[in-house]
């Protein structure tokens, strides 16, 4: 860290008998650039292109920062998937081989730009995964792609509810 001198009024050096000319004083502080930004943050990705949008933006937002990224892909089994046995095999593995595509994605990625990221993959409910990752792993900032959905105008999306119930600092990208 280098060592910057900033000028700060004094209380001592307004007194006429501290004997400065100019009223301020000198004082050292350490500086450090760009610790103010999020030290971690959080990406939903699923592979859509508002996901991969956000994922790019969060990326751009790491390197800046020197963050370290959370990918975090959600696989999603819907009720009557989940209740048939062959459905739901094939409808895991499917969810298994986007995961791997993805982290692939993402450490090639990674490498390329010198960058430290992690990926996480679970199944569920991508609201509920994504609280309980942000609050395992102490994040600053959560990054998800805006919906593409009809429905999710009436109903809400995930980016909704993550910035109406806000515990960190959401960013949205359309």
């Amino acid at each position: 860290m280098a060592a910057i001198t900033l000028f700060a009024v004094d209380v001592a050096a307004r007194d006429p008998r501290s004997g400065a000319a100019d009223g301020r004083a000198a004082m050292t502080s350490p500086f450090e650039l760009g610790t103010d930004g999020p030290t971690r943050i959080l990406v939903g990705v699923d592979g859509s292109d508002t996901s991969m949008g956000a994922a790019a933006y969060a990326v751009g937002l790491a390197c800046r920062q020197g963050s370290l990224l959370i990918a975090l892909y959600v696989g999603r089994l819907s009720g009557l998937t989940a209740s048939m046995a062959a459905t739901a095999a094939a409808a895991l593995d499917a969810t298994d081989s986007v995961a791997a595509e993805l982290k692939q994605a993402l450490d090639e990625g990674c490498e390329r730009l010198g960058m430290q990221a992690t990926f996480v993959y679970r199944r569920g409910n991508p609201y509920l995964e994504v609280v309980r990752v942000a609050d395992a792993m102490r994040v600053d900032a959560v990054v998800v792609g805006g919906s593409m959905r009809a429905g999710h105008r009436l109903v809400g999306s995930l980016a909704a509810h993550l910035v109406r119930d806000a515990r960190w600092p959401v960013t949205v990208v359309p």
